[in-house]
């Protein structure tokens, strides 16, 4: 079909298609007077996602996962806070609610859960693209109440959001609770079990370096060491032999004396031999003090000699002493070593159960602050306000479509008639139906005048006048 053909068309099936578009436009314009009023209001939250946690101190890892805000939409679609919506609104004490859901579900279900349903319907949230921004939108008859269920949608979920922060915290505490009453016991047990053993072994600190019996047993080894000194010295010395050059000997005092006095006397003994002579009893007298001075210095080195072979036989018997008390004492030692072995895996067994039941304690009490706590990362942005013109019908945009509309149904009523009935409405229609060249064509206003004069050469035949010959030539 040419354009002409088509132009053709619309104008032969003008009356048809102008009745169709007036029709559909008429349409339109009495159902959108007659449709109801909607009115549609929006609320705008904010999640902040980068302040850290009041109680934790820190920037919650899932905050910032890329579908956190579309977790938060979800939320806000949810049934939980569409139920809570009703609550806040007091619409399930309405006795005319409540008559109209005994009328659509006679009684079955519950009244929140089909209330929540019916606001649902209605309900639009969509994030900002770049911004962490939620719109929560309501459409509704009445302006007061859309804006109240809008407002009231935002802060049901920011209930919900609390309630979803503490529920867990909550259970976190009763868990926490039980887990540290049996730390306490673990921890009791443990405590008892070291008490009662330091009171067996009498056993106070675990720490050797506070042990009377280790510093008893450093004193013994220091004992045996000077002991050993002593009689290998007294030993050495015995086995040395010569008495007089032992250091003893030489640096007595009395046995110095005595040998001064003894070359002392042996000098005057010699004078006394070279002047009186051997027999004299001066003489005499002079060599029995000589004789009474080297014994007395034969007696005291040999007392010198005994006393150092004394010395060396009581060093000898201090060290076998000393080796039994150092065996005994190590002995001794030894069991208070095991003895602390034991104290210190009580004492680890006590700072472990300590530690557990701190860090349970704390913990336990984070979670009751949790349970807590009223604190929320989401915030109202922009209350809804009750509007004054209503977002439904759009009387102007329907007209518009209408008028689109109705075009194209006046154009394919034309159509299809033009289908159902074909005409021939030009030459180019002939020349196609007919598979045969258009040699001719008469003139619209030609063909009118012929019809003329043949409507009144009939008139005049009726009258028994003859027609004029002289007709026009065109025709």
């Amino acid at each position: 079909m040419t354009l002409q053909q088509f132009l053709l068309i619309l104008w032969a099936r003008r009356k048809v298609a102008l009745l169709t578009f007036l029709a559909t436009v008429l349409t339109t314009l009495v159902v959108s007077l007659l449709m109801p009023k909607q009115y549609t209001v929006a609320t705008s939250v904010v999640v902040d996602v980068k302040s850290p946690d009041p109680i934790a101190g820190m920037v919650l890892p899932g905050m910032m996962a890329p579908g956190y805000m579309a977790t938060q939409v979800d939320i806000i679609n949810s049934d939980r806070v569409a139920q809570r919506v009703v609550k806040l609104l007091r619409m399930d004490e309405s006795p005319v609610i409540r008559e109209q859901w005994m009328e659509a579900t006679e009684g079955k279900g519950e009244l929140h859960a089909w209330l929540g349903a019916l606001l649902q319907k209605k309900l639009d949230v969509k994030p900002s693209r770049e911004s962490n921004v939620i719109n929560i939108g309501y459409t509704g008859a009445d302006p007061a109440f859309t804006a109240a269920v809008a407002n009231a949608f935002a802060q049901a979920y920011i209930d919900t959001n609390i309630e979803l922060r503490v529920e867990p915290a909550k259970q976190y505490a009763a868990w926490f609770d039980s887990q540290i009453k049996v730390q306490r016991v673990q921890l009791e047990a443990a405590q008892k079990a070291l008490s009662n053993f330091q009171q067996e072994s009498g056993i106070v600190a675990a720490d050797e370096r506070l042990d009377h019996e280790t510093q008893k047993l450093n004193e013994l080894s220091s004992q045996l060491t000077l002991a050993e000194t002593q009689g290998a010295d007294a030993s050495s010395k015995q086995k040395l032999g010569g008495a007089d050059t032992l250091q003893e000997v030489i640096q007595n005092p009395l046995i110095n004396q005595l040998k001064a006095d003894i070359a002392r006397m042996e000098s005057r003994l010699k004078d006394l031999s070279g002047n009186l002579g051997e027999n004299h009893p001066q003489y005499l007298r002079a060599a029995a003090e000589l004789a009474e001075l080297k014994a007395r210095q034969r007696a005291e080195t040999a007392r010198i000699t005994s006393a150092i072979g004394t010395a060396g036989r009581v060093s000898e018997a201090k060290e076998a002493e000393i080796r039994a008390a150092i065996a005994a004492q190590k002995k001794k030692v030894l069991e208070l070593k095991k003895q602390r072995d034991e104290i210190s895996v009580l004492m680890r067994e006590v700072d472990a159960a300590q530690r557990a039941f701190d860090a349970v304690g704390q913990r336990m009490t984070q979670s009751k602050l949790e349970a807590q706590s009223i604190q929320t990362n989401i915030s109202i942005l922009t209350p809804a306000s009750e509007p004054l013109l209503p977002s439904k019908p759009k009387v102007f945009l329907n007209m518009l479509v209408s008028i689109f509309l109705g075009t194209l149904l006046g154009v394919g009523a034309a159509l299809a008639l033009e289908l159902a009935n074909r005409r021939v409405r030009s030459a180019e229609d002939l020349a196609t139906l007919l598979e045969l060249p258009v040699l001719g064509q008469i003139d619209r206003r030609q063909g009118k005048a012929h019809r003329r004069w043949h409507f009144w050469a009939r008139r005049l035949v009726d009258r028994n006048q003859s027609p004029d010959v002289t007709a026009p030539a065109r025709a």
